[in-house]
């Protein structure tokens, strides 16, 4: 069955900050075999891998953002198999107080401006490339690294759409925080020794 994996970046990193060590390092060249053979032992067959796409977004203004977007254009783009989109983050208003609706331009502890940003066409670009390759039939397993509850409706069309599909369509790879289609919690303990560099 013909296998791809895509994977929500900064849903996926934030949520390894909550659970992984502190020092805990992933290694991005085993995490897609990884993925590919956990999957293999949920459906109990074989998938043919057909590649990974990487979807982050980044703030161009930010130094540690620059070497992110370096980061997934010079080392993780060029991995075997690996396609990686990136979308430059919006500039989004300061927040506003609750009592009296005034924004807040700058830090009332310590007088630094704050400037927020906000991520667009992440999400879209996964449904849209969900939907596309199951259009197209070169999609039979999806391997959809996010714990966004809002891709629950995608998930539930393609099934219903796309009846070919293996009915194991979807892998969420989530936490406890949220439990989603097939919850592969189970093997976090072995994926935090196995694909750690």
């Amino acid at each position: 069955m013909k296998n791809r994996i895509f994977i929500d970046f900064w849903n996926f990193q934030l949520t390894l900050n909550e659970v992984a060590p502190e020092d805990y390092r992933l290694d991005w060249k085993k995490i897609s075999p990884w993925l590919v053979d956990q999957a293999e032992k949920i459906i109990s067959s074989p998938l043919q891998y057909e590649g990974t796409h990487v979807y982050m977004s980044y703030d161009p203004r930010k130094e540690a953002d620059r070497q992110l977007r370096n980061f997934a254009l010079n080392t993780l783009a060029r991995f075997p198999g690996v396609h990686v989109d990136l979308f430059e983050r919006k500039s989004k208003g300061p927040p506003k107080c609750p009592s009296c609706y005034q924004e807040i331009t700058d830090c009332p502890h310590c007088g630094n401006p704050i400037a927020r940003t906000i991520e667009k066409g992440v999400d879209t670009a996964i449904v849209t490339d969900l939907c596309k390759l199951a259009w197209e039939g070169a999609l039979e397993i999806a391997i959809l690294v996010s714990s966004d509850r809002d891709f629950i409706p995608a998930v539930e069309f393609l099934e219903l759409t796309f009846p070919t599909l293996n009915r194991r369509f979807s892998l969420f790879f989530t936490y406890p925080r949220n439990q989603l289609f097939f919850d592969l919690h189970s093997s976090r303990l072995s994926f935090a020794s196995s694909i750690s560099s």
